[in-house]
């Protein structure tokens, strides 16, 4: 399986994880707002400090983002691009956002795919206080409850990454069981999964949110990623016994790679290893 060397040491715990309480609702993102803001507020209304989210049309602008980049240092396996600021308005056509906490404040990791108002298709890492949105527009989320992303140093891969840690329960809102889950690199994106669920016996798990990089992509239509640095979102995603009774995990994701491609698509199981991060929620089904 493909791999890319990061400049930490591996850690022995590959999938940072912590057990929680969910719901799944939607809400809509007020006009005018900073995205972040607009997120924050409609995740405290329904009584969440934060979660996840995915979301298809919408507006934005001004907006600020960074593709995936080769790294200049070396301190990293790859790293951003400069800050892009298309004029305009953006129309987004999909993303996936996690909601959480840097540095004492509220806080998001968000990919998606979008087209410009020059009508260039693009996608990335939205910048959390450099956009607005233009327009109010739909999103469904799934806000947890004794679990928070929290951003911390990660010597790994010598960025600061959002991760599960444990958090107080504002009681009451949640009804479904759910895990936070981030899974570390160089290893294979549905495989993690299963062997996840396998081992706390979950026989069925819906995939909320969804944020992260693959070392390039391979598809299950065909379609391959050959550049190694990728910003991903996953679009849909189930875990669920397949024909021969095993868990499968079927994971459609969107993803731009760093020279611009775009793909979309769902991943062959086995063949798809984390670069970098993939933040997720995984709500039990059964």
């Amino acid at each position: 399986m493909r791999s890319i060397k990061q400049p930490g040491s591996p850690v022995p715990e590959r999938i940072q994880w912590v057990e929680a309480r969910g719901r799944a609702f939607s809400f809509t993102l007020q006009e005018g707002l900073p995205l972040l803001e607009a997120a924050r507020r409609g995740f405290a209304a329904e009584g969440f400090a934060g979660g996840v989210l995915n979301f298809g049309r919408g507006a934005l602008g001004p907006f600020g983002y960074v593709m995936p980049a080769l790294s200049k240092t070396g301190e990293n396996a790859a790293f951003y691009s400069d800050t892009l600021r298309p004029q305009g308005l953006t129309r987004t056509k999909l993303g996936s956002m996690t909601l959480g906490m840097r540095d004492g404040a509220p806080f998001f990791h968000c990919h998606g795919l979008w087209l410009e108002a020059d009508g260039k298709a693009s996608g990335g890492h939205m910048l959390p206080h450099q956009t607005i949105v233009a327009e109010a527009f739909d999103v469904s989320a799934f806000g947890i409850d004794g679990a928070m992303f929290s951003a911390e140093p990660d010597p790994e891969t010598n960025f600061k990454l959002f991760g599960p840690i444990a958090a107080a329960s504002a009681g009451g809102r949640a009804t479904s069981r759910a895990y936070a889950l981030r899974l570390r690199p160089n290893q294979d994106f549905a495989g993690c999964l299963e062997g996840f669920c396998r081992a706390r016996g979950i026989a069925r798990a819906k995939i909320h949110g969804g944020v992260g990089s693959t070392i390039g992509a391979r598809f299950t239509h065909g379609g391959v990623t050959e550049p190694f640095a990728t910003e991903l979102a996953i679009t849909a995603g189930v875990i669920a016994p397949g024909a021969s009774g095993d868990l499968e995990a079927a994971l459609d994701v969107a993803l731009i790679d760093y020279t611009g491609g775009i793909a979309e698509g769902r991943l062959i199981r086995g063949d798809n290893p984390v670069l970098m991060t993939m933040e997720l929620v995984l709500e039990v089904l059964d």
